[in-house]
C-alpha cells in the first residue's frame, strides 16, 4: 500500500516537474492550436434513421414482416390451444382408449414442438433481415462519409449520442442526410442500386 502511494506521488511530482520545464502557452493560443490540428464533427443517428429515404422505405417492410410472423404464430397458437382443450374435454368424457389418448397427446406435443421451432425460425429470419438492413445503412453512411471527408478533412466524425455536450456549429447531420438521399435510388436497397449500375455499364 505504501509503495503504491509513493509511486503515485512520484508520478505526480514528475509530471509537475515536466510542466514547469515546458514553455507555457496562453489559453487562447493553446485552444487555437488544438482546433487547427484537429477538426471534429458529429451526426445525429436518430435524424438519419427518420429522414434517410432508404430507412423510410425499409422500415415499413420489416414491420410488415414482423407483423405477419406474429399473426402466423398467433393463429397456430390458437389452433393448438383449441385442440388441447378439445382433447381434455374428450378425455373427461371417456371418448378415448388409453392408447388413443396417448396418440392424441403425442400429436399435440409434436404440434407444440413444431410451433416453438417455427417461432424460433421466424425470429431468426427477422433478426437476419434487420441485421442486413442496419449493415446496409451503416455501409451507406460510411461510403458517404469517405467521400464527404475528402474535402472536409475532419479528424473525427462521431455520433451525438455518446457526447455530453455538442456545439451545433459542428453538426453535419443535414449534410449526411442530404448526401445519402441524393445518392439513394428510390424503392431499392443500396446493394441492388450498385448491381443496377454494374448492369448498365
Amino acid at each position: 500500500m505504501k509503495k503504491s502511494v509513493f509511486m503515485a506521488v512520484a508520478a505526480v511530482l514528475a509530471l509537475a516537474s515536466c510542466n514547469n520545464q515546458a514553455p507555457k502557452m496562453d489559453e487562447k493560443t493553446q485552444k487555437d492550436s488544438v482546433q487547427n490540428e484537429m477538426k471534429i464533427a458529429y451526426v445525429e443517428v436518430d435524424s438519419i434513421m427518420s429522414q434517410y429515404k432508404f430507412c423510410k422505405y425499409m422500415e415499413p417492410i420489416l414491420e410488415k414482416k414482423a407483423q405477419n410472423s406474429r399473426n402466423t404464430l398467433a393463429q397456430k397458437q390458437q389452433s393448438l390451444q383449441a385442440a388441447a382443450a378439445k382433447f381434455q374435454q374428450d378425455l373427461q368424457n371417456n371418448k378415448y382408449t388409453q392408447q388413443q389418448a396417448e396418440q392424441v397427446n403425442a400429436g399435440l406435443q409434436k404440434q407444440n414442438a413444431d410451433l416453438q421451432a417455427l417461432a424460433q425460425r421466424l425470429d431468426n429470419e427477422l433478426a437476419n433481415e434487420q441485421q442486413k438492413y442496419l449493415q446496409a445503412v451503416n455501409d451507406s453512411i460510411q461510403h458517404f462519409l469517405d467521400q464527404y471527408n475528402k474535402t472536409k478533412k475532419f479528424a473525427f466524425i462521431v455520433t451525438k449520442n455518446g457526447l455530453l455536450y455538442a456545439d451545433k456549429a459542428y453538426d453535419i447531420t443535414n449534410d449526411v442526410i442530404n448526401g445519402l438521399n441524393k445518392a439513394y435510388k428510390g424503392n431499392t436497397t443500396p446493394e441492388k442500386a450498385k448491381e443496377e449500375k454494374k448492369d448498365k455499364k
